[in-house]
């Protein structure tokens, strides 16, 4: 069966490279750059690279970079890097915004075969250095605005902007034999409720597997432009990172999300796909209907999100706006993608996550691990050949039956379309009840003066703990707490109606979007 999942993955990652009428040797050139690398995602950068040479191959705020000049860049770094000692043993630590340097670095670090560390750019300096610790860096990329976070660190070799502008001028590209071994690639977790983890998985048959789930469900092609705002160091926007250089796509990106620029990107570069998480696309259907009037996005295929919880409400109106384009990927750090809802399936639909991506198992499990009736609810597991090889510091995820818990609560529909009800650790349980906040935040976010809201347990002397809902308005929003407590009241039983209601700003997230609700109990 493994080898079935390979054929089929492989075939997949083919049939989205397809372009009718293409020159014969374009195919050839791609075939024998990949024949050293194998089915790794080096190898699949490497046939890209081969097949169109010429095209742009990154566009971000310095510029553009072509794939030639890419591939010859990252040798060279993997050159200059060999030079001064660095190698298979080594982990290299990457901390830069969206860039063609961040690919520069993932690609350099591969050709070497060293494992590679993704540090999230929102960590503060003591967390930051303490995640280099726990992660056994001994190389350190950066970009100069980290310079004086990473300045305190006296373990690994640090090499900024400037440093690898050197290593890579002064080094030739010339030829590099393949590496010794694969790279693992080392993500880490959100960290939202301590330490971050580190979740490896090797860049080879799992690579492969996780693009075909994605490319299988959702339609990206050979050549396509990609205007691409996830942050790369996340498991969502490094995915789609590989998954366009392996298609030869062009890759649109900035160093900083600006909702306006984003839609100004698609129009300009006439973007075929937009790759977010919801925070984003949230903020993009804020901009002033003139914007979005004058903004072209005609060309838009595929708005693919993830990341985050999508919120019925904004699915919607993300499909009013650009059409039937939307795809919402539910998945974790540690399983990859699990499941894919398709524009059709969130118009019918706007609350569900979708069907099994090709490739992956979905259960629906009660406490004693026995798969439970569609409708009700239980915990999430996931399998697929694409699953994380376990956490860096020796733990694992929960497994049953070869498949991974996500630490999610959901239920399957009569369709067998799944739906998220919320974190296994967000469940509160009032005066004996237990409540989802995703039901309670769903009804709440169909009110006309809402745009975003998080229900939360706090403490209670009563109940134990009670319904607290945290708000942000719409601007022009105009509403009190107790109309949005009876229009909770009104439509679900009174148990689920929120003791207390407060309005913020804006709700705290980390650098990929997911809400802190810690820093709201």
């Amino acid at each position: 069966m493994q080898l079935i999942g390979q054929v089929w993955a492989i075939a997949t990652v083919a049939r989205a490279n397809t372009l009718l009428g293409e020159r014969p040797d374009r195919r050839l050139r791609a075939l024998l750059a990949l024949l050293p690398y194998g089915s790794t995602m080096l190898g699949a950068v490497a046939a890209g690279s081969a097949r169109y040479p010429h095209a742009l191959a990154i566009v971000d705020d310095d510029g553009a970079v072509t794939y030639a000049e890419l591939w010859a860049d990252s040798t060279s770094l993997a050159r200059g890097l060999q030079a001064v000692g660095v190698g298979p043993h080594d982990r290299i630590g990457i901390l830069c915004r969206n860039s063609s340097r961040f690919a520069v670095a993932l690609l350099g670090g591969a050709k070497l075969g060293a494992d590679l560390v993704f540090l999230n750019t929102g960590l503060a300096g003591p967390q930051l250095a303490d995640v280099v610790e726990a992660e056994r860096v001994s190389v350190l990329i950066h970009d100069t605005d980290f310079a004086e976070i990473v300045a305190p660190m006296t373990g690994p070799l640090r090499l900024d902007d400037a440093a690898v502008t050197r290593l890579v001028r002064d080094t030739p590209s010339g030829a590099l034999a393949a590496p010794p071994r694969t790279s693992r690639l080392v993500i880490l977790t959100s960290g939202t409720t301590g330490r971050p983890k580190g979740a490896a998985r090797g860049a080879d048959g799992a690579a492969a597997a996780a693009t075909a789930a994605l490319l299988g469900r959702i339609p990206l092609r050979a050549r396509d432009t990609l205007v691409l705002t996830a942050p790369f160091f996340h498991a969502w926007g490094l995915a789609n990172l590989t998954i366009g250089l392996a298609l030869s796509a062009t890759v649109v990106t900035r160093r900083h999300f600006d909702p306006e620029r984003t839609l100004r990107d698609v129009g300009e570069y006439r973007a075929r796909g937009l790759i977010a998480v919801p925070a984003m696309m949230q903020r993009i259907c804020s901009l002033p209907p003139a914007v979005l009037a004058e903004c072209d996005t005609s060309s838009l295929r595929v708005i693919a999100c993830s990341g985050s919880a999508l919120p019925g409400r904004l699915a919607t109106e993300i499909l009013d706006r650009f059409g039937p384009v939307l795809y919402n990927v539910y998945g974790s750090t540690e399983v990859a993608t699990a499941t894919i809802a398709t524009p059709s399936e969130l118009r019918s639909c706007p609350t569900t996550a979708g069907r099994p991506a090709p490739g992956v198992r979905v259960q629906i499990l009660d406490g004693e691990g026995r798969p439970v009736a569609p409708g009700r609810t239980g915990r999430v597991f996931v399998g697929s050949a694409s699953s994380f090889e376990g956490y860096t510091d020796g733990g694992n995820k929960e497994a049953r039956s070869g498949l991974l818990a996500t630490g999610d609560l959901g239920h399957l529909d009569s369709g067998g379309r799944l739906h998220i009800d919320g974190r296994e650790d967000d469940m509160i349980v009032s005066g004996g009840e237990n409540v989802y906040p995703v039901e309670v935040e769903e009804l709440l976010g169909q009110h006309p003066d809402v745009a975003e809201v998080v229900v939360v347990g706090v403490a209670d002397e009563k109940f134990g703990q009670a319904l607290k809902a945290v708000v942000v308005l719409r601007d022009g929003g105009d509403v009190d707490a107790d109309t949005l407590r009876e229009f909770v009241r009104s439509r679900l039983a009174r148990y689920k109606v929120p003791r207390s209601v407060e309005f913020l700003d804006e709700l705290p997230r980390n650098a990929t979007g997911k809400i802190l609700r810690g820093r709201l109990t």
